[in-house]
Parts: structure tokens; sequence; C-alpha cells
């Protein structure tokens, strides 16, 4: 006898519709698995058979072909399981089908028939009401990840038992709801992290608030003790709260990428990623046979912060170069070409000598020059280009580590990075893929960046002096806008111009002396 059940395995951030076809004939037990399945999939006949007869069903004997359609689409991941096992069922006359028929169905078994969670439920159930699916089942621990998507019955069992229950009617179950203004109600709120813990920096910190307010990539060169990774670490403290498209774009993400929280329904905080620097390039930009997204993806609408810049492998930072400048990161494979959003705000640090300290040419236990320009070369200049600010960081004298008075709290400073993203939202709205001032492309920049007198001889003086690329010029008008933003000013001032000329540190000769 044949049945089908539905399921669906993600693409990127998407999902596709899969039918788990089944065929039961006469002849000698045997059991074929066709459709491009991986080793997951493909080991799943013990699990299910164990599964099922620790539910008191019968696993059906005969010649069974499973096939997973459509049978040119890899398919990965133990959440065909359950749908495998509940076609069987019906396959074999144990249930009816009639409810399956509306039904897409996710879940990992265990031996004794317990359903594990699994990832990608966000955008399967997304497909699901897409494809006109009245019921959406999947193990009790995805229920609110699930849930999130309105319009589709979303059912959450915690074994195999209930799901055959509910299949033949002899149980009723509620669907799951999720109240996202109660989900959303500590979206941003932080209680351990703030900007009042740090002491003194109040250049620094400067930096970081007019980075967080237009959205701009930034560096940051001290010494160690310096406070970099402290400051890193509680910029997502001063950064806007997420809206619930961005929310629900996050959510998508780390729950393909299976780094979602149990019971966890949407990611309410912007995300913090902090690879070390012995990642690899796939792990940072995302790949593998079948693509997964990378740390740069699971940055996404957030930040991505790399210590010890220089410490990372070249070929990885390199590979980030495109996906930083299109916001998106595109993987082809022969059979698949999947593409991850990448729109990340990348903070890095590094110490501005291989020793450590400040490079200083006359000192003979100081490095020598070649050692500096091998340190140096590992980061090469267009990647540093396409870093906004470059920001000096100098270590904390003993008055202002013992001082009593604590810095602005993330909260004050927060505030005003909330102003200046509303005005970039008013100013850019209508425009798609644009939200901030780091993500407008050349053209636009010059048109919104417009200067006046002062400000060009101030600017045609740091383009000559310093010898600043095309991208440079670009990077310091965008930075200078969000200043004016700041100092909510229309037009961009000569002040303003030189804050932000004075955030491109490593383009000046002798920076390090």
């Amino acid at each position: 006898m044949l049945s089908r059940v539905y399921c669906a395995s993600t693409i990127g951030v998407d999902a596709r519709l899969i039918e788990v076809e089944i065929n039961i004939s006469g002849g000698l037990p045997k059991y074929f698995l066709v459709g491009l399945p991986d080793r997951a999939i493909s080991e799943s006949r013990d699990r299910i058979e164990a599964a099922l007869k620790n539910a008191g069903a019968a696993f059906p004997r005969g010649r069974i072909t499973v096939n997973l359609a459509p049978a040119n689409l890899p398919k990965e991941g133990s959440s065909f399981d359950l749908p495998i096992a509940l076609s069987l069922l019906a396959a074999s006359r144990q249930v009816h089908p009639g409810k399956l028929s509306r039904s897409l169905v996710l879940g990992e078994l265990a031996l004794d028939g317990k359903l594990r969670r699994v990832k990608g439920v966000l955008p399967i159930a997304v497909e699901a009401k897409n494809q006109g699916m009245k019921y959406l089942v999947v193990p009790y621990e995805n229920a609110q990840e699930a849930a999130v998507v309105e319009g589709i019955n979303v059912l959450a069992f915690k074994n195999l038992i209930e799901v055959i229950e509910w299949v033949k009617d002899n149980n009723a179950f509620n669907p799951v709801t999720v109240d996202l203004e109660k989900v959303f109600g500590n979206n941003g709120q932080f209680e351990v992290l703030d900007f009042s813990d740090v002491k003194g920096q109040e250049n620094v910190k400067r930096a970081l608030e007019v980075a967080a307010a237009g959205g701009h990539n930034l560096i940051m060169v001290g010494p160690p003790g310096s406070g970099k990774t402290m400051m890193a670490r509680r910029i997502p403290t001063i950064l806007p709260p997420l809206t619930l498209d961005e929310a629900l774009e996050t959510t998508k993400i780390h729950s393909v990428a299976g780094i979602l929280s149990p019971g966890m329904a949407l990611v309410t905080q912007r995300p913090f990623r902090s690879p070390h620097h012995t990642v690899s390039d796939v792990a940072l930009v995302g790949g593998g046979t079948i693509p997964m997204p990378g740390e740069i993806s699971m940055a996404h609408n957030g930040v991505l912060f790399l210590d010890e810049l220089p410490e990372f492998k070249r070929s990885a930072l390199e590979v980030m170069r495109q996906p930083l400048e299109d916001g998106i990161v595109s993987i082809s494979r022969a059979r698949m070409s999947v593409i991850y959003p990448s729109r990340i705000m990348l903070v890095a640090s590094m110490n501005p000598s291989p020793a450590g300290d400040w490079y200083d040419p006359s000192d003979p236990d100081s490095v020598t020059p070649m050692q500096m320009q091998r340190y140096l070369g590992k980061v090469s200049g267009p990647m540093l280009d396409r870093i906004d600010l470059h920001i000096e960081v100098e270590k904390v004298g003993f008055e202002e580590l013992s001082a009593k008075a604590k810095g602005e709290s993330s909260v004050s400073i927060r505030k005003r990075v909330i102003k200046a993203r509303n005005i970039q939202s008013q100013r850019f709205l209508g425009v798609n893929h644009v939200h901030c001032n780091a993500q407008m492309n050349t053209r636009m920049a010059r048109k919104v960046c417009r200067l006046d007198d002062n400000s060009k001889a101030m600017m045609k003086k740091a383009m000559s002096t310093l010898g600043l690329s095309a991208r440079a010029y670009d990077r310091i008008l965008k930075v200078a806008r969000t200043i004016a933003d700041l100092d909510y000013s229309e037009q961009i001032k000569s002040y303003h111009i030189a804050e932000a000329i004075q955030y491109r540190t490593l383009d000046r000769d002798g920076w390090l002396g």
C-alpha cells in the first residue's frame, strides 16, 4: 500500500516542502531509502523500528521503499524520523491517513519513542503556512519557536504515542500559542553588562557611540589590559532594540544553525558572536557539503567581534570582504546555491605590535621593523578600508581605575543612539536594504552627505596628507553624517568632518610611533 506524509527541508533561511512517500509490497523483507538522504536520515531505520515497537506499534514487513521527493534535492537532518514512522503506520494501515494529508510533520525519534527537538523549525513553519497546511506537528521543545508563525495550528508532542493517539482521534490536543508582546517584553534588556562599568576611556566610548549610531564597522588598537574586549562586549547594550522583522530574520538563521535555545520563541536581543582566531574559513563565512550559516551570518543584525585580528588566518579575513560589502553570503555548490544574510557590525581589536605595547623604533628592546611589517601585513589594506572607525585605546591610569564615580550608563548612551537611528530611518524610508548610514552605497553617500566649502577644503587636505583611498573617503563621509545625526544637524559641519577624519588612525603614516 502507498502512503504520503509531508515534511520539509531547509535551504538557506527558507524551507522546501518534502513528500515522504512509502510503498509496501510483498516479498522478502527489504528496506530501501531513496531521494538523496544524508547519513542521519539513512540511519533512521533502526531508530524508527525501536521507537514503533516501544510505542506499541508494529514495524511493517515486506519490501519497503521510502522516497523523499523531490528526489534531486539533498536532504539532511534527523527531522525525517517522525514523518517516516507515521507514513509507515499509514501504509501498513495501523492508522488512518486522514489528518496526515493536511499536516506537516517534524521530529527526531529516540529509541523509546520520545520526540527530540530539531533545527530549522521557524522557516519550516513559514513554509507550512504558505503551503496551506492545517497542522504543524513538532516536538514539544520546538513548540514556542513554531508558534511564532500565525495562521497554522501548531501541535507539540512529547513522544510517538501521543502523536499516534492524535492521528487516531483518541485524544484532543490544543494548538500552541505565543504572546509576541510578552516575548518582546524583555527586548534589549541587559542585566549584567553596562558601560557604566568602564572606567575612563571617554574618547573610546564616544567612538563606540558613533559606530553604534550609524552601524559602522570599527577596530580598536591598544595594548593588552586596556579594556578593548570589555568595551566590545558592551556594544550590544547601546544598539537599538531588534524590530520584529529583524528578530524573525535572526531567529531563522539561529534555527537553521541549530543554536536556538530549547523553548525559545524568538531571538530578542542583538547577537554577539566572538569566534576564536583559529576559526576556519567555512566556520566563519559558512559552507559545507550542505551549506550552513557561518559566524558572520549568525551575527546578522548584531555584532561580530574578532579579538586579536592579526591572529586570524589571512584567508579567513579576505573571504569576509564581499559579505561585509554586500550584506549577504552566497554559497554555491554543484546541486544548490544558498544565500545567507550577513548584515553585521564588525568590531575588531588588535595589539599595536607583536610585543603587545606601542612600537618604539628607538627602543633597542622593541621588535624589529621586519617583525612589525610581518605583523601588520596579516591584515590587508582592502580589509581595513571596509572598517569605518580606527580607534586608539590607551591603558587606564590608577586614578581613573580607583575612582568611585561610575561612567555613563548604557541606557543613556542608547537613547542618543536610538534618536540618531530614527533620523536615519526617516532618511532612508522606502529604500530597500538601507536602514542606517553604514549601509549606504557610494552614490547614496555622495547624495546624502553634501559638504560645504569649509568641509570640502578639510577633506581635500586630509586626502592629500593621509593618502586616503576612494573607499576611505566614502567611509569618512558616512561617519561624518552619523556624527551630524547625533548632533541633530541636517548639514555636515567642518567639525563633524574633523572628528570623522581622526577615526582613520590606521591610514596615517607613523601611527605606531
